[in-house]
């Protein structure tokens, strides 16, 4: 194999969190391939995300639907991509269709994991060993070595780039008040309803800090209004509490997050922004495990069910009754919030 590939297409994934994590890759390539050009294939929905890891040189719209196969339009993207003369393409997706792309292309090193049926379309495919890689972003970067290499130590955590105008612009647009600091609570999670802390007890926080002078932000996106909006009825509709979900980009969810001086989360896309932004994130876990996705920030904290049934890692509760959120009360919340503070302050 060639060393040091230096044209290189990243197949990005389909999830924001994901997004997000696979900046550590970017770092990465740059920091191991002095004057590594990095382009990103994803979703149009991820654009303006890649747009703040100054790492990607281009991010490169793959306008089609999660899940949809077409390989007539792949073939297409495959022969426009000719022209990028890369020398490898690292896909970060375990899927068959995937990998056709990179093969349409004719890139002459097609590096992934073994994953759907991919026999042929990789020409560098890897064994995954989930002992030796537990972690996301372990698994993206050990895609960047070659052959049995070892992992560095430590890897770098994703840092989006943020634009303060476009912040304080978003801040005068929705009425956020400059002088007081800003909670900023994510109570949505694509993955399924297992996953949310429910909206009474983010309620409880958010009341907490309107005691406190603070002004609350909720973020999210249209599917998220359901929780939102309770927590902002069950806040008596304090003029402090500002519901956002559904109403902003994801550029301007960046921005408007980096103003935050503290975050509470389920595991979720925003959890790893507030975390890519180095903010004090608290991050309430359930069916699934910081182990694998944990936020990448040394300044965030994760609380943890000790129930015997969690992790399960399915969308919704398979016994029906919860326990992993409902167990998790917000006084607890509250007390690791007030330590993550104070430790993030010294």
């Amino acid at each position: 194999m060639d060393d040091h590939p230096k044209n290189v297409l990243v197949v990005g994934p389909s999830w924001v969190g994901d997004m997000v994590m696979s900046q550590t890759l970017y770092i990465y390539l740059k920091q191991s391939r002095p004057g590594v050009a990095i382009d990103v294939l994803a979703p149009p929905w991820s654009e303006p995300l890649v747009a703040r890891m100054p790492q990607v040189r281009r991010s490169i719209a793959l306008p089609l639907n999660h899940g949809d196969l077409s390989i007539g339009a792949r073939l297409r993207m495959g022969r426009k991509l000719r022209s990028g003369h890369y020398d490898q393409a690292i896909l970060l997706p375990n899927s068959f269709k995937s990998a056709l792309i990179p093969f349409f292309a004719r890139i002459s090193r097609r590096t992934g994991w073994r994953g759907e049926l991919r026999y042929g379309l990789l020409n560098d495919m890897r064994q995954l060993d989930e002992k030796r890689y537990p972690k996301m972003i372990q698994r993206f970067v050990a895609l960047a070595l070659d052959g049995n290499d070892s992992l560095p130590e430590e890897l770098p955590s994703p840092r989006l780039a943020i634009d303060k105008n476009k912040a304080e612009f978003s801040r005068d647009r929705f009425g956020l008040a400059s002088h007081k600091p800003i909670l900023a609570l994510c109570p949505g999670a694509e993955f399924g309803s297992a996953k949310r802390w429910p909206p009474r007890y983010f309620a409880e926080i958010a009341r907490r800090y309107l005691d406190f002078d603070w002004q609350v932000v909720l973020f999210g996106s249209a599917g998220d209004q359901a929780q939102t909006r309770e927590i902002k009825v069950l806040c008596g509709e304090s003029s402090m509490c500002f519901d956002l979900a559904g109403r902003t980009d994801i550029a301007e969810v960046v921005d408007l997050l980096s103003l935050s001086a503290a975050v509470v989360s389920n595991d979720s896309g925003l959890m790893h922004i507030a975390a890519a932004l180095q903010l004090p994130v608290l991050v309430v876990y359930g069916p699934t495990s910081p182990g694998f996705t944990p936020p990448l920030s040394r300044i965030a904290d994760t609380l943890v069910p000790e129930v015997d049934c969690a992790p399960c890692f399915q969308r919704q509760c398979p016994l029906g009754h919860h326990r992993c959120m409902l167990d998790t009360r917000p006084q607890s919340v509250a007390d690791r919030l007030e330590a993550l503070l104070a430790r993030s302050k010294q």
